[in-house]
């Protein structure tokens, strides 16, 4: 196992690295994050985060890697495996988030509907909280309530002014999660929690080894939040 070190916001963290089915894995706290892409390379990582494409437009994460604690990951390998049997799988957009980004996403959009409140921390800051849509064979997106990180009643789960297609897919989505080992978010079709989330510690630590942040936050936007017609 080679060691190597990060940074977290406010402390240096000596992490352990190694391999487990063909997988790096980074330990802190007691906790076992495991890169997706490498873990099963037949999901589809879409970090929004990395990029512009996400609702405060700026990129938080440097790169287009994922990562989940290592249980909550085999639970999203599980659902992965029963959706491919059926033709179809899955595309991340979100996994494990350091606590630095959650503080940053809470000044922008204080709302306990859409973004947790980091004094507590949030699912995706223990690693058991993974945002994703499906993807059918040719890993073109199936057709969703709404776009990623909409935050209008049109993206709860109980909504039901939606095409039957829609609400289909949404309900496969959610059956097939909740048959893995996870709850859903009932404000965010694309929302997930690996079940016993509680007994996780909040982490703030960079998996990805270099700045978060990287262009900055001055171009970040205020999101708009509106309730559906």
């Amino acid at each position: 196992m080679r060691p190597t070190v990060l940074l977290t916001s406010s402390t240096v963290v000596l992490l352990s690295v190694g391999c487990a089915s063909h997988s790096r894995i980074i330990t802190a706290q007691g906790t076992r994050l495991v890169n997706l892409s490498e873990a099963d390379p037949t999901l589809i990582i879409d970090c929004r985060y990395a990029t512009t494409n996400n609702f405060v437009g700026v990129r938080m994460y440097p790169r287009n890697e994922l990562w989940l604690e290592r249980g909550a990951a085999t639970r999203l390998m599980k659902a992965q495996a029963a959706l491919r049997r059926q033709g179809l799988g899955l595309k991340v957009y979100d996994g494990y988030r350091p606590l630095e980004i959650q503080r940053r996403l809470w000044e922008i959009m204080p709302d306990p509907r859409y973004v947790a409140n980091p004094k507590n921390g949030s699912r995706h800051n223990r690693g058991r909280a993974v945002d994703i849509t499906l993807v059918d064979a040719d890993g073109e997106e199936l057709a969703m309530p709404t776009e990623y990180d909409n935050f209008t009643e049109r993206a709860h789960h109980d909504y039901t002014a939606l095409p039957l297609e829609i609400i289909n897919n949404r309900k496969l989505l959610r059956d097939t999660m909740i048959a893995a080992g996870f709850t859903a978010l009932k404000t965010e079709w694309w929302h997930y929690d690996a079940q016993g989330w509680e007994d996780f510690p909040v982490l703030d630590v960079n998996v990805w080894g270099e700045p978060l942040f990287p262009d900055g936050m001055d171009g970040a936007k205020q999101p708009v939040v509106a309730e559906s017609e």
